[in-house]
């Protein structure tokens, strides 16, 4: 009789057990397969940005982090459905979780599109020299949400992506070759062609002014007490603040050796001698 109850009692929870480890078993294999395959897919989009050096790896990364914790996601889901838990309710929770955290995170969220516009369509990349958001300077990194600067004085500028996608973006470094525009004024007594020859032979002389394409030196505009010319020279991209900075004192001192008067602003003022 003892015999009997307990083959009676081995048999009554018996399917219970081989139902409990077919579950763990088949959850142990959808996790391993899970596993395997969300490594695979963010491996394939992150090899995706290696065939084609003008695909950003920072963007590829992040896109390959989110297809993998949402296949992650799934599969979670997919274990907890084996044991008879109410998946409908946990995707419910985080679909609710997830649109109050949305709401609370909008600044973020922008930041983060506009990074992933940056990023796919690159008006920019590290090591340019660009102008955005009102501030200038060298583009050290691009991440998800900002972009980070330094300035010539070597600070060191944070900027969210929202404010530098939804505005005008110079880049400075986009074309190998710059046009560096100065303007210098002369007197109108001076000759336009002595003047245009003193300029001429500064930039002729300057080693970083190129010689094609040819410097553009012409009379811009008369003004009241001047006589304008803008001058264009061009170089390389990495010698544009050179010639910024060195050809305008380089011109001023050649005027000067050929007599050729800058002139200033003047005032004329009459005394009228009423006692006269």
């Amino acid at each position: 009789m003892q015999d009997f109850i307990q083959n009676l009692d081995i048999n009554q929870y018996l399917p219970t057990a081989i139902s409990w480890a077919t579950n763990i078993l088949l959850a142990i294999v959808i996790l391993l397969i899970g596993l395997w395959f969300a490594g695979k897919v963010n491996k394939t989009i992150v090899s995706m940005s290696k065939k084609n050096t003008h695909l950003d790896d920072t963007l590829f990364r992040f896109l390959g982090s989110m297809a993998r914790y949402i296949i992650l996601a799934f599969v979670i889901i997919a274990v907890l459905n084996r044991f008879g838990v109410q998946t409908a309710s946990i995707i419910a929770l985080l679909g609710a979780a997830g649109l109050a955290v949305g709401l609370a995170l909008q600044g973020a969220m922008s930041n983060l599109a506009a990074g992933v516009m940056l990023l796919i369509f690159r008006p920019y990349k590290v090591g340019d020299f660009i102008d955005a958001a009102g501030r200038f300077g060298n583009v050290t990194e691009i991440d998800m949400f900002t972009t980070i600067l330094q300035t010539f004085d070597n600070q060191q500028v944070i900027i969210p992506n929202s404010q530098i996608w939804g505005a005008q973006i110079i880049n400075h470094s986009h074309h190998p070759i710059r046009g560096v525009d100065m303007h210098f004024g002369v007197a109108y007594a001076e000759s336009t062609d002595a003047a245009r020859a003193v300029i001429d032979a500064v930039l002729a002389n300057h080693p970083h002014i190129l010689k094609d394409p040819a410097p553009f030196v012409e009379v811009e505009t008369l003004n009241d007490s001047s006589v304008d010319f803008l001058v264009r020279p061009f170089c390389k991209g990495e010698h544009y603040f050179d010639i910024l900075y060195s050809v305008p004192e380089q011109i001023k001192k050649a005027l000067d050796e050929n007599n050729i008067e800058i002139p200033f602003p003047h005032r004329k003022i009459f005394v009228v001698n009423e006692n006269a």
